[in-house]
């Protein structure tokens, strides 16, 4: 009878977790969603309320639906679009950017330095500037960056001095030096020259600076990488068609007969293969803090069975249509049917604050089932 008892109790127990049993398999469930995202834990929501940079959404909008699905493969360079505000503050057009949270195993391909141009100084008389000479230097020595060798110019161009707006450097070589050896970021030097090259004093073009300025016009520094995170070979160009499969049902399908006893599971499975909403909600798991967009997306996933024979609806590959020929005509032992699965993947895009507050863009590859097939 005790045994009775006991084996009763441990059904029980077994049918119905414990609140402890239940936190922890739902920690480990988030860890490995974490581990699909490229992360060991998840960043720190930032302390107060921090706007992102205008350029990181708009560029987010561009590659990505509201939902964060890619629109195109090929708009983004790599994978990883990281973003850096200037961090000194510094009256002088010297810049210094933090560049710790890169991965050691992420490629630099771009690297830019973004600045605001200040509606320039009003000047009068002969000395009218309608030009100026811009260069950006990469500093070498850090208290002399003006002896020779002290820096090396990375780029140089004209700019108008009749509007204001954002101005784009590249600085790939800097960055690359950077994160090879950490130690070597002295930071950049922004210098405003007459056509003739000479210095102007006062210049009469000002970039925003981190201190007196708006954050949306602070300097900024964007690094697009590769991370090496790539999927699997499933078909990825073209933007997906969201809406749900509802293919036909063949004509050689044994429509079943709906008995009172038949289990609702048992009918699920008969259903054609296609595709079914998966939602995924940042905000119900807990992570609503940190990432910027999207809220949430549909993943999708893929139900139905795979009966013989395979109609095109069911876009089998050619082996899943041998193998459920093989297993109607039982020709070889322990051959199932063919499984609905995708057949077609699509990637998404998170926009969200790192560890560091800094913002980030990236793409994650095999994240939403395009579509559905027998195979």
């Amino acid at each position: 009878m005790l045994r009775t008892v006991l084996l009763l109790l441990a059904l029980a127990h077994a049918a119905c977790p414990s609140p402890a049993s239940v936190a922890i398999r739902r920690a480990e469930a988030l860890k490995k969603l974490l581990e699909v995202f490229g992360m060991e834990d998840p960043p720190a929501p930032p302390t107060h309320f921090k706007q992102p940079p205008q350029y990181m959404v708009d560029l987010f909008n561009t590659v990505a639906n509201a939902d964060g699905v890619t629109k195109n493969p090929d708009i983004l360079e790599g994978n990883t679009v990281r973003s850096f505000l200037e961090k000194t503050h510094s009256e002088e057009m010297r810049f210094l950017f933090v560049l710790s949270s890169v991965a050691k195993n992420e490629k630099i391909l771009t690297a830019e330095l973004h600045l605001f141009r200040l509606w320039p100084r009003v000047t009068e008389g002969p000395k009218r500037q309608h030009l100026c000479q811009v260069s950006v230097y990469q500093v070498l020595e850090k208290d002399k960056p003006d002896i020779p060798g002290g820096k090396k110019l990375l780029a140089a161009r004209l700019v108008s001095l009749q509007t204001s707006g954002w101005e784009v450097f590249a600085i790939t070589p800097a960055v690359r030096d950077w994160t090879e050896d950490e130690s070597s970021n002295q930071g950049l030097l922004v210098t405003v020259q007459s056509l003739g090259g000479g210095p102007l004093d006062p210049p009469p073009l000002q970039f925003a600076s981190g201190r007196g300025h708006h954050e949306s016009k602070k300097p900024m520094l964007v690094l697009f990488t590769d991370d090496g995170r790539r999927g699997a070979s499933l078909p990825t160009a073209g933007f997906p068609d969201l809406t749900p499969q509802t293919p036909d049902l063949p004509a050689e399908m044994p429509v079943p007969k709906l008995g009172r006893s038949r289990s609702t599971r048992s009918l699920g499975r008969l259903q054609p293969c296609q595709r079914h909403p998966l939602s995924v909600d940042f905000e119900e798991i807990g992570w609503s803090g940190w990432i910027i967009s999207p809220r949430g997306y549909n993943a999708f996933h893929c139900k139905g069975s795979c009966p013989f024979p395979l109609g095109e609806n069911m876009r089998p590959t050619n082996h899943a249509t041998v193998q459920s020929i093989i297993n109607a005509l039982k020709l070889s032992e322990g051959v199932s049917s063919p499984c609905c699965v995708p057949d077609k993947l699509f990637s998404i895009n998170l926009l969200y604050f790192d560890d560091d507050e800094n913002v980030v863009l990236k793409q994650y590859d095999d994240m939403v089932a395009g579509s559905c097939g027998c195979h």
